[in-house]
């Protein structure tokens, strides 16, 4: 089982960039529960995708994209929801918890991953943990399912934040092959 010790080590340094104690507390019981509903006992045992092998650590990506956003949102001088930005970063793939399962030793798209990609179950489970909106709104919208949507500026940033990550990563795994 993952403690919230994990979770507060993991994230250590991201999580000192948000000054609401009540996002913190929110974010690491979130993590907690994606990780008890997925059946996970390790944060790292969860892979960044499956669409592509050897993608390396979902909390590895979460970091990247992480960093990422504190870097776009340093340089801006809009009135930008700093904690919901990093919270919104830090939660944005939390879903995939739920999307993926181990079967024989095998990372796979669960049955309840079939049904709700990543961002709906990341998005449901922050509400359920009294997440505000517009942090369920950054979850919800990061991926394609917010392309109907109208993003708020942090939600734009996470998207692209994330997209620039997952590219990166990806053309790395092309060249190699």
């Amino acid at each position: 089982m993952v403690s919230t010790n994990d979770i507060k080590t993991c994230f250590s340094e991201e999580l000192q960039w948000i000054k609401s104690s009540d996002i913190k507390e929110k974010i690491i019981a979130v993590w907690q529960k994606a990780t008890e509903k997925g059946g996970w006992n390790k944060l790292d045992e969860v892979p960044f995708t499956l669409l592509f092998e050897n993608s390396g650590k979902l909390t590895d990506h979460t970091r990247r994209v992480t960093h990422l956003v504190k870097a776009v949102m340093d340089l801006r001088e809009e009135p930008l929801n700093k904690d919901y930005l990093i919270a919104g970063a830090l939660l944005h793939d939390v879903g995939k918890m739920l999307e993926y399962d181990r079967v024989d030793g095998k990372i796979v798209k669960g049955k309840f991953g079939q049904k709700f990609r990543h961002p709906v179950s990341g998005a449901k489970l922050a509400w359920q943990c009294g997440v505000p909106d517009e942090i369920v709104h950054i979850i919800y919208s990061h991926s394609h399912e917010g392309d109907k949507t109208e993003r708020s500026p942090e939600a734009f940033i996470v998207h692209h934040c994330d997209f620039i990550d997952f590219e990166i990563k990806k053309s790395q795994k092309m060249e190699s092959k």
